[in-house]
């Protein structure tokens, strides 16, 4: 077993944001092998996240943000559980990132869900003339691909985050909540563009 020193574990939680104790028990999980850990860590990060996204987010913050000398706007409503939350730094943090990606980005909706079924129904015509002339099994395959291709594109949730394309909006948000401790959610949003 790895002699787990007070600088491995205070590198660990710089690198995670993670409690001392919880890089502690990683590192001795991992035998002293600080990547490692960092995996333990998320996927206990994803379980807590899991757990507490069924809480009630009734608290939060409206953001805004102007971007390009005010030629492009947005609007955020961004829910967490306490008002202590909600008053945080780091989470009005998060709610201007969001913003701003939004901004960047352009989506039709915050998740799948919400996306008008007329908007899939027309994307998945152009993927089938497409797709014409395959065999009928690929054509639905090719199809169902592009669609999911469409929804990851357009559905806020999904998207690469702008600030760093290697984790989604849903990665984003996990790795607050297990920062934070409480269950955050993307309410809605409104973009507004000039000449729009």
């Amino acid at each position: 077993m790895a002699d787990i020193s007070a600088t491995m574990v205070n590198e660990l939680r710089k690198r995670t944001g993670a409690g001392l104790m919880d890089c502690k028990k990683a590192l001795v999980e991992s035998n002293g092998d600080e990547e490692e850990a960092i995996n333990i860590l998320k996927k206990k990060g994803i379980a807590k996240a899991a757990k507490k996204a069924g809480r009630d987010a009734g608290e939060g913050i409206i953001e805004s943000y102007i971007h390009m000398g005010g030629k492009v706007g947005v609007m955020l409503e961004l829910n967490c559980e306490s008002d202590f939350v909600a008053k945080n730094e780091e989470f009005k943090a998060l709610a201007k990132d969001i913003c701003m990606h939004i901004a960047a980005t352009n989506p039709v909706a915050v998740n799948r869900e919400e996306v008008d079924p007329a908007i899939i129904a027309k994307e998945r015509e152009v993927a089938e003339a497409q797709a014409e002339g395959k065999p009928p099994a690929a054509i639905e395959k090719i199809v169902e691909g592009k669609i999911n291709k469409y929804l990851q594109q357009v559905c806020l949730v999904d998207q690469p985050f702008v600030k760093n394309p290697d984790q989604t909006i849903t990665d984003l948000l996990t790795e607050k909540i297990q920062k934070i401790g409480e269950n955050i959610k993307i309410k809605r949003f409104a973009r507004f563009a000039l000449g729009e």
